[in-house]
């Protein structure tokens, strides 16, 4: 039985550095040449970072990522390193629109294709046929869909190639995978986190594995990018389902694993179906040639073994965690800021948003800024400097009675409209020192105050990343005590004060004010944001499983109205399946109803 050593590439690309993802490929298919690798694979638009948006829409770009992979080719050549088929995943065009008949909008000019690249050359190109049009994709609007499924004929082994949702589909290219008598299918992804996604992921890469009756190696993405975080965890099954090999959340890895697919046939193939034989210096006819001289069907043979190399998955909150610290870290770094400020009240949001901030970019750049007004307690001020201290953070105190004073007083404000006063009192003291120091500002606001307006506009929700956004109160007090006991573990210092995790939350904005005096308890509350924002239930539906008819009617108001409040508001983290942001997009002009 033949066999092959394959390398999946799980890359952190950088969005539009088109050069600095081709020194990333050249450099992780160097260390796969060290070891051994047969054929390398990376994941869906490798080249150019991923979602592309409305770049897809651009010729200037468009050509200058094709001229980027055939640049590559040669670039792996002359490094020495032409011999190893390598799988990159680009966007391709321009096109002229409706290419083939098949676009999808009359003005698509692109393609989210993967080239493979060999002997200093592009040998074969594939174009994804599935595009998503849910959640936060979008390509049905953007790319031309692809037709053919492409079968690369190497060592004597047949690997069909697909890209991501084409394996989520029923039909198309991964229906076809079975009728071309495929060995091993290559799937290059671009697949964002969500809490449990893996709950879904991985058993659907097992089904695909036995329904087409080949071992499927699956490649994703890792890395934050603006409001997604792709979480790699690149697997590969056997044809029944078993994991053979599986790499790490949230960082860059090289996993590699021996391989002893079925042999090829020459059963033949449909029309729609396209094979490519490689050879040692790229495709020239000759079938079933091998890499480096080796014999067809014997590679490997020299090789000392791979080591198994199966991560295993972490508790729950450690995974939202780390997606939480790599999407800070990712847009900090990719976006060139030199670190960040938040306000710091003592309260358990500031607190958590402090701790991740601290394990994405470290203490030394994270600047905390404790703002008290007169109605501030003592423990919140202890506990803001219990936390700096325990992290290690910058910290400095800026009072706000003195500049809230003044506007007060010439303007007449009083109830709601001094509070919010106050808190933009305070989003004008980040600003400046955002705008002095250069800094970026964190807004710590969760998603349970997002949902309901629990905010002030141009006060506490002001910033340029949100960490919360995503993260319901009564997740951001579990994240809180898993954190803690995490460092209790390793014998460091737990880095949330317990005062901030056990005490009433408040904005203090008037005296003896805590959240409760505004909303139910967290608990209701996050309850029925789950089933409105997330489940799409009715009103009528929600009272239904058990809530108080005029506590929803309420909380659903509050939601419906605050969206003008959400469009504004900074954007941070997708954990769930349904993020304010892309994932949930409803008019701000509405007539209510009871639905």
């Amino acid at each position: 039985m033949p066999r092959l050593r394959l390398a999946l590439a799980q890359s952190n690309p950088v969005l539009r550095d088109l050069e600095g993802n081709s020194r990333q490929v050249v450099d992780t298919v160097r260390q796969a040449a060290e070891q051994g690798a047969d054929l390398v694979a990376f994941g869906e638009m490798a080249i150019s970072g991923y979602p592309i948006e409305d770049l897809a829409m651009r010729p200037s770009f468009l050509a200058a990522a094709h001229e980027r992979v055939e640049l590559l080719a040669g670039e792996l050549a002359a490094a020495g390193l032409g011999d190893i088929p390598v799988i990159v995943g680009h966007p391709d065009g321009p096109f002229e629109p409706r290419l083939l008949g098949t676009s999808n909008a009359p003005t698509a000019i692109a393609q989210n294709a993967a080239s493979v690249l060999q002997g200093g050359r592009v040998v074969a190109r594939y174009a994804k046929h599935h595009l998503p049009n849910y959640s936060v994709f979008d390509e049905y609007r953007i790319f031309i869909p692809g037709d053919e499924l492409l079968i690369l004929r190497l060592r004597g082994i047949d690997v069909a190639l697909i890209i991501c949702e084409d394996l989520w589909r029923d039909g198309g290219p991964v229906g076809r995978v079975l009728h071309a008598d495929a060995g091993l299918l290559v799937v290059i992804n671009g697949s964002p986190y969500e809490r449990d996604k893996d709950e879904v992921r991985l058993p659907l890469v097992t089904r695909r594995a036995i329904e087409t009756d080949t071992i499927v190696a699956y490649v994703n993405l890792v890395g934050g990018q603006d409001d997604l975080v792709f979480d790699g965890d690149s697997v590969v099954v056997d044809r029944d389902g078993g994991i053979l090999a599986r790499a790490p959340q949230f960082e860059p890895h090289l996993l590699l694993v021996d391989l002893e697919p079925e042999a090829a046939t020459d059963a033949p193939l449909a029309d729609d179906i396209r094979r490519v034989e490689l050879t040692a210096g790229g495709p020239d006819g000759s079938p079933d040639a091998g890499t480096g001289g080796a014999p067809a069907g014997a590679s490997g043979g020299e090789k000392p073994a791979i080591a198994l190399d199966v991560a295993e998955l972490p508790d729950d909150r450690q995974q939202i965690w780390n997606a939480l610290v790599l999407a800070l870290r990712d847009y900090v770094e990719k976006n060139r800021f030199p670190s960040v400020i938040l306000g710091l009240s003592g309260g358990i949001d500031s607190a958590v948003c402090a701790a991740i901030a601290a394990d994405a970019i470290g203490p030394e750049r994270v600047f905390g800024v404790s703002m008290p007004s007169r109605y501030s307690s003592d423990h919140s001020r202890s506990d803001a400097d219990d936390l700096a201290e325990r992290i290690g953070l910058n910290f400095r105190t800026e009072a706000i009675a003195d500049l809230v004073l003044p506007f007060e007083t010439q303007l007449g404000l009083t109830d709601i409209a001094a509070e919010n006063l106050q808190a933009r009192a305070r989003g004008v003291i980040l600003m400046g020192l955002s705008n002095q120091e250069g800094h970026l500002v964190l807004t710590t606001g969760n998603k349970s105050e997002l949902a309901v307006g629990y905010s002030t506009i141009y006060g506490d929700s002001v910033g340029g990343f949100a960490p919360l956004k995503d993260v319901p109160k009564l997740l951001v007090w579990e994240l809180a005590r898993w954190r803690n006991a995490f460092a209790d573990e390793r014998g460091e210092t737990a880095p949330i004060p317990e005062n901030s995790i056990s005490k009433p939350p408040s904005a203090e904005l008037r005296p003896d004010q805590t959240d409760q005096d505004s909303l139910p308890e967290y608990a209701e509350l996050d309850a029925i944001l789950e089933a409105y924002i997330n489940g799409g239930a009715s009103i009528a539906e929600i009272v239904d499983s058990g809530f108080d008819r005029g506590t929803v009617e309420r909380i659903t108001t509050l939601v419906d109205r605050a969206e003008w409040k959400r469009r504004q508001s900074a954007i941070g983290p997708k954990i769930s399946r349904t993020a304010f942001g892309r994932d949930r997009r409803l008019p701000i002009t509405y007539r209510p109803t009871s639905v």
